[in-house]
């Protein structure tokens, strides 16, 4: 593969860029936040699972991107971290059951991951939360160089794992199953989108 760049951007094109991605970054943070403190599991599935599928697409407009270059070798303070600790103990509360689930981390090395909804959550609040304060404060070139690395690194990864859940969720409230094994899930289900509970056929 050649070294040279197939796409050369302007800074007026990365500033409208990171802006778009910024404002679907906040939408994503406000509706966590609120999701947390209202604690309804049955509006939560349902919102969350709309969320992360937008802020996956902003990921993957991230991903599809030449490299960003941060300006300096060390990130700049923005101060300390988010704090979610709260947050992740309220989504906990509420997702209740299905908030421990699992999933193969690399599809190439699979090997299954036992992880939690409301620590996956909030471990991609923290990392979008981090870029968006180099963001407010001017530095929109650190801003996307964390999003970006921190979307393939990280908060990509998860996200993609936490919509397959929350889905599968949702399947279950939808189909009915033959397997016995399923029925302590498919009852979850329907408590968790607030529906009556149909025994499997």
């Amino acid at each position: 593969m050649s070294d040279e760049p197939m796409v050369t951007r302007t800074p007026g094109e990365d500033e409208e860029f990171a802006a778009q991605i910024a404002d679907q970054i906040e939408s994503f943070l406000l509706v966590l936040r609120a999701v947390a403190r209202e604690g309804n599991g049955a509006r939560a599935i349902s919102l969350l699972l709309l969320e992360i599928s937008q802020v996956l697409l902003a990921g993957a407009r991230l991903g599809a991107q030449l490299d960003f270059q941060p300006r300096e070798k060390y990130q700049p303070d923005v101060g300390p971290d988010a704090e979610v600790d709260d947050m992740r103990l309220r989504l906990a509360l509420m997702l209740d059951s299905v908030d421990t689930y699992s999933f193969v981390f690399d599809p190439y090395l699979p090997q299954v991951v036992e992880s939690q909804l409301s620590d996956d959550l909030t471990s991609i609040a923290a990392d979008l939360d981090n870029g968006l304060r180099h963001y407010k404060r001017g530095d929109v070139t650190e801003a996307l160089w964390w999003w970006q690395f921190s979307y393939v690194n990280n908060w990509g990864n998860l996200a993609g794992a936490t919509l397959n859940a929350l889905l599968t969720v949702v399947a279950h409230d939808r189909f009915d199953t033959d397997f016995e094994e399923t029925v302590e899930a498919l009852t979850v289900a329907h408590e968790m989108l607030d529906s009556p509970v149909d025994p499997p056929r």
